[in-house]
């Protein structure tokens, strides 16, 4: 346990602007699951989105292959990471402004701060779903090593893009914009 704390030590004090990352010299996750539940269904086409079931902050479950037809950006954070704080204001405008059309999922990281995301999600007004990540959920989009790591799924389901560190909002509305076009 005490390894595990000081890892995240580590990580809150190496964070940079461009992500919270885990260090060279570290040889634990940055994320270990509390529960070992598997909310993953797999897929045999590379390009689709690992789908998942994950439990929301409001004991809901939400799963990704529910929102075929919506672009989805699925947002790997954590209440202590400095880059995702100063990005997920830049969500909440994307939610507001493409509601009909997209829909943001954040997948929160946190693990012994576990308790303070619900407090994080109204201090930050978040208005789309949170969900707690589980660790096949972390695996299966690459054991995110850094945060904020986000993916953007089209409306067939595929991964289009994927940002690892803070990212500007006119990227997220360019490719949003690209993808309605298309459709």
């Amino acid at each position: 346990m005490k390894k595990v704390l000081s890892v995240f030590m580590i990580l809150f004090l190496t964070t940079g602007i461009w992500g919270c990352q885990k260090t060279a010299e570290s040889k634990e996750p940055v994320y270990q699951a509390d529960d070992n539940t598997s909310g993953l269904e797999t897929r045999n086409n590379d390009d689709l989105a690992p789908d998942f079931t994950l439990k929301l902050t409001n004991g809901k479950n939400i799963k990704l292959s529910d929102h075929k037809g919506k672009i989805v950006i699925i947002d790997f954070w954590a209440t202590w990471c400095a880059p995702c704080r100063r990005g997920i204001p830049d969500l909440v405008e994307i939610q507001n402004k493409y509601q009909k059309d997209v829909l943001i999922i954040g997948i929160s990281l946190d693990n012994e701060t576990k308790p303070d995301v619900i407090p994080f999600i109204e201090q930050f007004k978040i208005n789309y779903p949170v969900a707690y990540a589980t660790m096949e959920v972390y695996q299966a989009y690459g054991n995110i090593e850094s945060i904020p790591t986000s993916f953007i799924v089209d409306q067939t389901g595929k991964i289009v893009d994927k940002h690892v560190g803070l990212v500007n909002k006119s990227v997220y509305i360019n490719k949003i914009t690209g993808l309605l076009k298309k459709s």
